[in-house]
């Protein structure tokens, strides 16, 4: 009896230390190098579909900075309780206009072939028709994909580099959509 005892209590030992190694490892890739995010709506149509789930690098922008195209996940500007899934479209030192229901970079249109070529960008209450914003260190300019359903810097404006989580860069669900989601724009000139 005495020896089933001990098996008892070293299979529980055995357990309670894989549990605690598995969730130490957990938190840590968690805190530090990557994050599960669901999409919540449809400003992201047709890149991403509500309720797809999709994972953050969290490490990438502390070597490098976000770059034109990247997907990006940041604090909501208004309640930073929430997360935005939004396209980087303006850098630093870029100049962004609106205009005619086109994007326009540095004065130049900016060729959205991600998007179909129906999509009308409309102005907002912070990006005005045919008035450029000039993107400033320390922060970028993001739309949604789906530009006549997406809260983003159209309206309220640039988003400071502190408030970006990460980087998206896998969707794991659905899994008909399983994979790496790679800069899917051309860089900007």
């Amino acid at each position: 009896m005495m020896s089933f005892v001990k098996k008892f209590i070293h299979v529980i030992y055995e357990f309670v230390e894989a549990f605690v190694i598995s969730a130490s490892v957990f938190v840590v890739v968690y805190l530090f190098l990557m994050q599960p995010h669901q999409v919540k709506g449809s400003s992201m149509y047709p890149t991403f579909l509500d309720k797809d789930y999709l994972l953050t690098d969290k490490i990438t922008y502390n070597r490098a900075n976000p770059r034109f195209g990247d997907v990006i996940v940041f604090k909501a500007p208004v309640n930073e309780n929430y997360d935005f899934i939004k396209r980087v479209i303006g850098l630093p030192g870029q100049s962004v206009m609106i205009k005619d229901g086109h994007v326009f970079i540095d004065d130049k249109l900016l060729d959205e072939y991600y998007l179909n070529s129906d999509v009308v960008t409309n102005p907002g209450q912070f990006l005005l028709e045919g008035e450029s914003y000039v993107v400033q260190p320390g922060e970028v300019i993001a739309f949604g994909d789906n530009r006549d359903h997406s809260s983003d810097s159209r309206d309220w404006g640039p988003v400071p580099d502190q408030n970006i989580v990460g980087r998206v860069f896998f969707r794991y669900w659905p899994m008909n959509s399983v994979g790496v989601i790679s800069n899917q724009t051309k860089a900007s000139n």
